[in-house]
C-alpha cells in the first residue's frame, strides 16, 4: 500500500453533506469542484515525473491537454496510477483456501439489437451491445465483483456491469426468463465494480462520459444553450430563400458532389447529376456523357482536382473538385429540395473567406504510417482541417469552443462528448444516401463508412441542429433511465499488457480485443483526438498493420503479453470472455495461441449466428462468424499439483478431472441436447497436450493410452465423458428432451477427415464402396490448400478395423444388425454361449455375407496398435520432410508434420521442429493451431522467440 495521502478508495462512494462538502476517498472537500481540483494537480504533478510518462502505450499529449480530459481519481487520459491501491482497498481479496467459486460455461442464446437508446448514445468503430455483456457479467459474478476489460473501447462493458444493480423491468423479466428456460440459478441482481482499459484516448473519453455519473438536467440545459446561440450567431449560413423568392428556410442539408472529367472529350461531369437515376435514387453502373453520349462507369472517370489557399498553411493545396448540387431546407414542419440560388452561392462564398476557427484541428494525417493514408492523399486529405468543408469547419468549430469554455468539468466533458459525434457526421465522409432501409428518403446523419477514412463521391453537409437536435433529445432519454455511481467505474489509457492492477485482483474478464487488421483503431481515432490535442500511442497497439511493420507473428506477441496480463490479474479459477470478429483462421489461432500460451485454457467455442440471435459450437477451424470464446484460468490447486506429479501420467488425469468440472453438463436448445464438444475424447486429448506444452512439460500419454484411460476412468454418454456425479445430472435431464443434436462437422484436412469417418461408423459400419461417395462429396472443394489429401483407403487401414469374414463378428458391427429385424431374429437364434463382449461367432452365412467388408471403430485396447501401425507410416513421411532438400516444401501431409513435432517435442528435438516449420508454407504454420503451438514453444525453448 503506499503512503502517499491522496491515493483515493476508488469504489468509496462521494457523498455531499449539508453544506455541500464532499466526502471523496477518504477525504473531505468543500464541494465537487475542490475535490476535482485537489486530484488534478496530484495528477500535475505526476506527469510531470519522466518514468510515469515513459510508461508503454502512454499517449502523446500535452499535460494540460491531457488534464483537460481527466476526471481523476476515476478516469485518466493516461495510465491511472491509483489503480492498483484502489483495488487493493476495496477488491475483495483471493484466498485460495477459503476461495469455493464455481461456475460452468455461459451457453445460454443471447439475442440483443443494436438500437437501443444508450447503445447508440455515442458510435464506436465496434461495439457490443451492453445488455448481451450484461448477460454474461449476471452469469459469471456477484454483486460487488469486479469486472476488467482491458480493450473497453466505448465503455459497454462498464455500463452493463452498472446497470445489472437496476436494469429496465422488461429487460430484467427476459433475462430471467431466458435463465429458466435454460435451466440456469436466477441472477443476483446488484452493481458490480468496472476497470476499463483501452489503448485509445478517443475510446476511453467515450467510456468515461457513460460510466461517470453528471448531471442530465445541467446538461441538456447547457447543450440547448450552444445550440441556440450558435443559431444566433451563425445561423444566416444555413438560412436559404423558398422557391417564392420572399420566405426563408432553413437547411437541413446540402448535397455535394464530386466533379470528374469525361475520359472521351474532356468535358466537366458532374458526378450526381449524371450517375444518379432521379426515379430511383440509385446510383447507376453505367451512364452517357451529357456532351459527348459515351457510355461511362465510374472507373472510367477522370479525376479532376482543384486548387484553393488552405486557410491553416496560407499556401496553395489541391483537393479533388466539388460542388453542392441542392439543397434540403425546411420551413416550419414542411421539407423541400431546390438547387442552389445566387444568394446561397454568395453565402458560401462569404463563408470560404472567413478565417479558420482557432479550435478546428489543422494537424497533418500520419499518412505513411496509416492503413487508410492511401484512401486520404491522393484526393488531396493531407491534413484534418480539409475534411470540413467552410461552412461546417465555422460550426463545428464554434460548438467546441462553446463546449470547452463550460466551468463545470463533468459538464464541459458530456457536452464534448455530444459534439464530437459531429465530427465524422458533419465532415465530407458523410455519404449521401437518399434510399435507407429500402425506402426513399430518411436521416442524413451519421452514414460515413464505419471503420474507414472514404470520401465519397456525394457526400451530405448537415447543418449542427440537422446533426445534433434530436440527438439531444435521444441522449438525455437514454441517460435518464440510466443512473451511474462514482464508486462503480474506474477509466484508464494505456496499453492492456500493462494495467498496474494487482495480481489476483479480479473476478471477471468480459473483452473485445482487436483482431488482425479488421479495424484500425489508432488511425481512425486520429481524427477525433485531434480536437482534444491527446493522441494514442499506437506503438503497442495490438493490430495486423503493414504500415507500421506490424506483421501475424508480431501482432500474436502482443495479443499475448495482453493475455498474460490479464492471466495474471485474473483470480484463480474464475473466467475470461473474448468476442472475436475475423473471417481469418490464420489471426483465430494466434489468438488461440496467445491465449494458451498466457495460461488460459479454453473450455467453449461458439458462434455467433448474428440471424438466429443463437450460438453454435464449432467443430473445426473453420471460422466464419463472431465468436464467444470462453476461458478460465486453472485453480491454484491444479497448477500446484500439476508441478508436484510432473513427470508422471497423474498430471493428465489431474488436468481433466479438473477440466471436466468447469465444462457444462447438459445444453439444452429447442426440445434437443446438444454434444458438449469439450467433453469429446479428441478435444479432450488436445486441452490436456496444450496444458502440457504451454507449461513446456512433456506429454505422458499418447492418444490411444489417453483414450483408453477415459474409458476406464470416467462416465461415458454419447460419446462424452463426466465425472462421476456429473453423469448422475445428465442422465437426469437428458430424459427432458427428445434427442442428442449430431455435431455438424466440416471435412478440410486429414484430421476432420478421420473425425467424419468415426461418426459415420460410429453410427453404422460400413463398406468402402458405401463411403466413397460420401466422402467424396464431404471433401470436394473445402481442403486446405497445402495439405495432401489422402486417399480414403489409407485413411480407414490405419485408423479403422475391417471385418474379413472370420467366424467372430465384432460387437460393434452386431449392435448394428441387432437394429434390423430380420438380423436380430437370427441373432437371437444362436445359442447364448456362442456369443461374448468380444463379438458374435456363428457360422450363419446371412450373418457372415452382411458384415464382411465392414469398417467399424475399433474399441480403445486396440486402438493402440492401430495407432503404432499409424505413427510409424506418418513419421516416415515426415522424416522426408526434414530432409528434403527443398528450401519450401509446397505440399505437406498436416498429420504426418503434427506427429513428428510431436515426437520431436517429447525427445527435446526442438531444432528439428524449427527447422520443418520454416520449410513449409507460413500460411500451414499460422493457420494450423497445433503446430503453430509445437513452433511457438519450441522457439521459447531455444531462445529464438526473443532474436
Amino acid at each position: 500500500m503506499t503512503d502517499n495521502p491522496y491515493i483515493p478508495n476508488l469504489f468509496e462512494q462521494i457523498t455531499t453533506g449539508p453544506a455541500n462538502s464532499v466526502e471523496c476517498l477518504g477525504i473531505s472537500f468543500e464541494s465537487e469542484q475542490a475535490r476535482r481540483d485537489y486530484f488534478l494537480e496530484k495528477l500535475r504533478q505526476k506527469l510531470k515525473d519522466p518514468n510515469f510518462r515513459n510508461i508503454e502505450g502512454f499517449p502523446r499529449g500535452e499535460d494540460e491537454d491531457i488534464l483537460a480530459m481527466s476526471d481523476p481519481p476515476y478516469y485518466t487520459a493516461c495510465p491511472n496510477p491509483w489503480i492498483a491501491e484502489l483495488i487493493e482497498q476495496f477488491g475483495k481479496q483471493y484466498n485460495s483456501d477459503t476461495d469455493d467459486y464455481q461456475r460452468e460455461p455461459f451457453t445460454a442464446d443471447v439475442s440483443e439489437g443494436k438500437t437501443d437508446g444508450l447503445y447508440t448514445a455515442h458510435s464506436y468503430h465496434t461495439k457490443v451491445p451492453h445488455k448481451a455483456i450484461a448477460r454474461y457479467i449476471l452469469h459469471y459474478t456477484e454483486p460487488g465483483d469486479v469486472v476488467l476489460d482491458g480493450f473497453a473501447g466505448s465503455g459497454m462493458t462498464g455500463v452493463a456491469a452498472q446497470m445489472c444493480a437496476k436494469p429496465d423491468p422488461d429487460f430484467r423479466y427476459t433475462v430471467e426468463s431466458e435463465r429458466k428456460a435454460a435451466d440456469l440459478p436466477q441472477p443476483e441482481w446488484g452493481a458490480r465494480k468496472v476497470v476499463l482499459n483501452d489503448l485509445g484516448v478517443a475510446a476511453t473519453f467515450i467510456a468515461a462520459n457513460y460510466n461517470l455519473p453528471f448531471n442530465v438536467n445541467a446538461f441538456k440545459r447547457e447543450a440547448q444553450r450552444i445550440l441556440d446561440e450558435l443559431k444566433q450567431e451563425i445561423g444566416w449560413m444555413y438560412e436559404t430563400l423558398h422557391t417564392d423568392g420572399r420566405t426563408k428556410g432553413q437547411i437541413n442539408y446540402t448535397v455535394w458532389s464530386e466533379i470528374f472529367a469525361c475520359p472521351e472529350c474532356g468535358e466537366e461531369i458532374i458526378f450526381l447529376e449524371e450517375a444518379l437515376d432521379k426515379e430511383t435514387k440509385r446510383v447507376r453502373d453505367t451512364f452517357p456523357c451529357p456532351n459527348c453520349s459515351a457510355q461511362l462507369t465510374k472507373d472510367n472517370l477522370q479525376r479532376l482536382m482543384e486548387t484553393f489557399l488552405d486557410p491553416a498553411t496560407n499556401q496553395p493545396h489541391q483537393r479533388i473538385k466539388l460542388t453542392p448540387v441542392f439543397i434540403n431546407y425546411s420551413i416550419k414542419k414542411a421539407k423541400y429540395e431546390k438547387e442552389l440560388d445566387q444568394q446561397d452561392w454568395e453565402i458560401l462564398k462569404l463563408i470560404e473567406q472567413l478565417p479558420l476557427p482557432k479550435t478546428i484541428p489543422t494537424e497533418n494525417f500520419p499518412i505513411k504510417q496509416m492503413y487508410h493514408g492511401s484512401r486520404l492523399a491522393p484526393k488531396g486529405f493531407t491534413r484534418v482541417h480539409h475534411l470540413f468543408l467552410a461552412r461546417a469547419a465555422q460550426a463545428l468549430g464554434t460548438l467546441w469552443s462553446k463546449a470547452t469554455a463550460e466551468n463545470d468539468r463533468r459538464i464541459r466533458n458530456i457536452l464534448l462528448f455530444f459534439i464530437e459525434q459531429g465530427v465524422r457526421g458533419m465532415s465530407l465522409l458523410n455519404r449521401y444516401k437518399p434510399i435507407q432501409y429500402g425506402k426513399i428518403g430518411g436521416s442524413q446523419v451519421g452514414l460515413d463508412l464505419n471503420g474507414v477514412y472514404y470520401i465519397p463521391s456525394i457526400s451530405t453537409e448537415v447543418s449542427p441542429w440537422y446533426q445534433f437536435d434530436g440527438k439531444l433529445q435521444r441522449l438525455t432519454k437514454a441517460f435518464e433511465s440510466f443512473r451511474t455511481n462514482l464508486d462503480q467505474a474506474v477509466i484508464t489509457t494505456g496499453t492492456a499488457a500493462q494495467q498496474g492492477l494487482p495480481d489476483n485482483s479480479i473476478d471477471y474478464i468480459f473483452t473485445d480485443p482487436p483482431f488482425g487488421e479488421n479495424i484500425y483503431y489508432a488511425d481512425l481515432n486520429f481524427l477525433v483526438e485531434s480536437w482534444h490535442r491527446v493522441y494514442t500511442n499506437a506503438e503497442p497497439e495490438a493490430i495486423v498493420d503493414k504500415a507500421k511493420g506490424k506483421g501475424l507473428t508480431d501482432y500474436q506477441k502482443l495479443m499475448q503479453s495482453c493475455f498474460a496480463e490479464y492471466h495474471r490479474v485474473l483470480k484463480p479459477g474464475r473466467w475470461m470472455t473474448v468476442v472475436f470478429h475475423n473471417s481469418r483462421n490464420a489471426v483465430w489461432n494466434a489468438i488461440q495461441e496467445a491465449m494458451l500460451a498466457s495460461g488460459f485454457v479454453v473450455a467453449d467455442v461458439r458462434t455467433l449466428d448474428k440471424q438466429q440471435g443463437s450460438y453454435r459450437q464449432i467443430t473445426s477451424t473453420a471460422v466464419k462468424q463472431d465468436l464467444i470464446i470462453t476461458a478460465y484460468k486453472p485453480s491454484k490447486q491444479l497448477e500446484q499439483n500439476f508441478q508436484l506429479k510432473i513427470g508422471t501420467e497423474e498430471t493428465a488425469w489431474e488436468f481433466i478431472r479438473n477440466h471436466l468440472r468447469q465444462l457444462p453438463v447438459f445444453i439444452a436448445k429447442n426440445g434437443h441436447s446438444e454434444v458438449i464438444v469439450e467433453r469429446l475424447n479428441y478435444l479432450l486429448f488436445d486441452r490436456m497436450v496444450a496444458f502440457h506444452i504451454e507449461r513446456q512439460e512433456t506429454v505422458p500419454l499418447s492418444a490411444s493410452a489417453f483414450y483408453l484411460g477415459l474409458e476406464q476412468k470416467f462416465v461415458k454418454r454419447d460419446e462424452m465423458y463426466f465425472l462421476p456425479e456429473q453423469a448422475a445430472e445428465y442422465e437426469r435431464k437428458r430424459l427432458t428432451v427428445k434427442e442428442v443434436l449430431q455435431l455438424e462437422l466440416f471435412v478440410t484436412d486429414e484430421s476432420s477427415a478421420i473425425l467424419w469417418l468415426k461418426q459415420q461408423l460410429t453410427k453404422k459400419p460400413q463398406t468402402s464402396q458405401e463411403l466413397t461417395p460420401k466422402f467424396m462429396k464431404e471433401t470436394k472443394g473445402g481442403w486446405i490448400k497445402y495439405e495432401k489429401k489422402p486417399e480414403l483407403r489409407d485413411l480407414l487401414e490405419q485408423n479403422f478395423l475391417e471385418y474379413k469374414g472370420e467366424k467372430l463378428i465384432p460387437m460393434q458391427i452386431v449392435s448394428w444388425l441387432k437394429q434390423s429385424s430380420t438380423y436380430r431374429e437370427i441373432i437371437q437364434q444362436i445359442e447364448p454361449s456362442a456369443s461374448s463382449e468380444a463379438g458374435l461367432e456363428t457360422t450363419n452365412p446371412i450373418l457372415i455375407e452382411e458384415a464382411k467388408g465392414r469398417w467399424y471403430v475399433p474399441d480403445p485396447n486396440k486402438a493402440g496398435d492401430l495407432e503404432k501401425v499409424r505413427e510409424k507410416s506418418l513419421l516416415k513421411e515426415f522424416e522426408e520432410y526434414r530432409h528434403s532438400n527443398h528450401r519450401k516444401i509446397k505440399e505437406v501431409r498436416l498429420e504426418a508434420i503434427r506427429t513428428g513435432f510431436r515426437k520431436a517435442w517429447q525427445e527435446r528435438e526442438y531444432p528439428t521442429i524449427i527447422e520443418v516449420a520454416r520449410k513449409i508454407p507460413e500460411n500451414i504454420l499460422q493457420e494450423d493451431p497445433k503446430l503453430l503451438m509445437w513452433y511457438d514453444q519450441s522457439l521459447t525453448r531455444t531462445g529464438e522467440d526473443n532474436v
